[in-house]
C-alpha cells in the first residue's frame, strides 16, 4: 500500500480548491493499513455477542441521573460528577466496544468477517460501516460539519493529528426526548430580517456583503444567493475576537432591555441562552443564519457531508458512519478550523427534513437516510408481546433503553435476558426474537446496514 505522502499531492489539490493554505506541517505520515483479507471461519458464529461500551465524558454532556447515558452505562452518580455525554457502539478506534477486557469488537469482527456478511466485507473491508451512539445533551455543541469522502481523505493525509481517520461522516439522530438543534442555512427572507434587525450580525458581516444579501430577488437562483450568503457567513466567522466580543454585549443589553417592552422571538431567546453557556462565541451570533429544529421522541433528523449544525440539548439515539471527523468554527472550547469550515459548507438554504420514520413489522419502525452505511429501527414492544428480526446478510447492534425481556438469537436453544443498558451485537444472517418479561413496555433501537444496500 502506498504511503499517505504519496496522496498528500492530490490532497494538497482538493484543499486548495476549497482556497485553503497548505503547509509543510500539514504533512504527517500516516502508518495507518488496511485491515488484511482473513478466512472465513470454518466454525458456526454465535448468535448474540454482548458488548461492553465506553462512554465519552464531554463537557456538553448531563450528570448524573440527569443523563440516559449514564443510566445505560451504569454510571448513576454521572462517573463522581463528571459529564456522561456519549455512549459508542462499534469499533471506531477512538473508542471501541469489546466482547471481554482483552478482546475487542474491532479486532474480532476483523477475524470473523463472516459476521460483517459478504456485500458488506466486499464494500467496508474488515469493519463494520456504522457507529452507534447515545447522546445527553446538556449544552450546546460546536457549530460544526462533517466532510465528505474526498475532502475527509484530504484532511487526513494533510493533518492526521486533527482529521484521524479518512471516512466521511454523514449522521442521523433519532430523538428519544424533545431533542433541539441548529441545522443548515435559514431562508432567504430569514436573513434578509436578520441584517435588518439585528444590528450587531450586520455590523460584523460589514456594508457591502450585507448590501448584496439584501439585495437578492428571489428568482435570482440558488447559486448567486449561495455565493453572497458565503462571503456574508464568511466575514462573520472571521472577525476579531474583539469585535466579535462587542457585538456580543451590544446585543445582550439591547435584548434585555427590550424585552421588557416586547417578548424576544425564539431564535432571540436561544442566543442569549448560547450566550450564557459560551460567553463572547462567534457561534452566538452565528445561530441567527441556521435553522432551529425541535424534535419530538420518534423523529428524526438526517444530516448529510458538508452541512452546518449544532445540536442543542435533549437526547437520542445517533447513527453514522464509523468516522470521528468534525471541522468546528463555534460554540467549542476546542480545535477551530473556520477556514475550512466557511470553504466546504454546501450553502444550501432548506429546512431539514424530519423523518417520521415507516413501520416495517408491528412494534418496529424504520429510519432510513439516504447513505448505505447504516439505519436505525425503533421496538416498541407493549407488555407480554414479541417480534422477530428476519435474518439479514448484514450486522446489527441492539441496545435496551426502557425494561427488560428475553433475546434469542441464532441456533440458541435458550433465550438471554435483555435489561436496561444492555448491548447486543448480532452476526449477519441471525434471526432474533425479542420478548417482553415485564409489566412495562420494553424499547429497543438496533442499527444495521441500510436494507436498500444489502436488498
Amino acid at each position: 500500500m502506498a504511503s499517505s505522502t504519496s496522496s498528500l499531492a492530490p490532497a494538497a489539490a482538493l484543499l486548495e480548491r476549497l482556497g485553503l493554505r497548505v503547509t509543510q506541517t500539514d504533512a504527517a505520515d500516516d502508518h495507518h493499513q488496511a485491515v488484511p483479507p482473513t478466512t472465513m471461519p470454518s466454525l458456526p458464529l454465535p448468535g448474540l455477542l454482548p458488548l461492553r461500551c465506553a462512554v465519552q465524558h464531554y463537557e456538553w454532556g448531563r450528570r448524573g441521573a440527569d443523563s440516559l447515558v449514564a443510566r445505560l452505562a451504569g454510571e448513576g452518580d454521572g462517573g463522581e460528577g463528571r459529564p456522561c455525554a456519549e455512549l459508542w457502539m462499534g469499533t471506531h478506534p477512538a473508542a471501541p466496544s469489546s466482547l471481554a477486557p482483552d478482546v475487542s469488537l474491532r479486532d474480532w469482527v476483523a477475524r470473523n468477517p463472516a459476521a460483517l456478511g459478504r456485500d458488506v466485507t466486499a464494500r467496508w473491508g474488515g469493519d463494520l460501516p456504522f457507529l452507534f451512539k447515545v447522546l445527553s445533551v446538556a449544552k450546546a455543541l460546536s457549530i460544526q460539519a462533517h466532510p465528505d469522502r474526498d475532502l475527509a481523505a484530504a484532511l487526513h493525509a494533510l493533518r492526521p493529528a486533527t482529521y484521524r481517520d479518512d471516512n466521511h461522516k454523514p449522521e442521523m439522530a433519532v430523538a428519544v426526548t424533545e431533542f433541539h438543534a441548529l441545522c443548515g442555512f435559514a431562508a432567504t427572507p430569514e436573513l434578509k430580517e436578520v441584517l435588518r434587525t439585528v444590528p450587531e450580525v450586520q455590523e460584523l458581516v460589514g456594508k457591502e456583503e450585507s448590501r448584496k444579501l439584501l439585495g437578492v430577488k428571489e428568482q435570482d437562483g440558488g447559486i448567486g444567493v449561495r455565493s453572497y450568503l458565503k462571503s456574508a457567513f464568511t466575514k462573520l466567522m472571521t472577525a476579531s475576537d474583539e469585535a466579535v466580543s462587542k457585538a456580543i454585549a451590544n446585543l445582550k443589553t439591547r435584548l434585555n432591555s427590550e424585552s421588557k417592552a416586547r417578548s424576544l422571538t425564539k431564535k432571540e431567546q436561544l442566543v442569549l441562552s448560547l450566550e450564557k453557556q459560551y460567553p463572547g462565541d462567534v457561534g452566538v451570533l452565528a445561530a441567527f443564519f441556521l435553522n432551529f429544529v425541535k424534535l419530538n421522541p420518534g423523529e428524526a433528523l438526517y444530516v448529510s457531508a458538508n452541512e452546518p449544525h449544532a445540536y442543542l440539548s435533549g437526547e437520542c439515539i445517533e447513527c453514522m458512519a464509523t468516522s470521528d471527523n468534525v471541522v468546528r468554527a463555534g460554540l467549542t472550547p476546542k480545535y477551530r478550523d473556520v477556514q475550512t469550515l466557511c470553504s466546504m459548507l454546501t450553502y444550501n438554504q432548506a429546512f431539514p427534513e424530519i423523518l417520521q420514520g415507516m413501520p416495517v413489522q408491528p412494534y418496529v419502525t424504520r429510519y432510513t437516510p439516504s447513505t448505505d452505511e447504516f439505519e436505525v429501527d425503533r421496538y416498541l414492544l407493549p407488555p407480554g408481546k414479541s417480534v422477530t428480526m428476519s435474518p439479514v446478510p448484514g450486522p446489527s447492534i441492539f441496545i435496551v433503553m426502557t425494561g427488560e425481556g428475553e433475546i434469542q438469537a441464532g441456533f440458541m436453544t435458550d433465550s438471554a435476558k435483555a435489561k436496561e443498558g444492555d448491548v447486543f451485537f448480532v452476526p449477519a444472517h441471525t434471526k432474533v426474537k425479542l420478548y417482553t418479561s415485564s409489566p412495562r413496555s420494553m424499547q429497543l433501537y438496533r442499527a444495521g446496514v441500510n436494507s436498500s444496500f444489502l436488498s
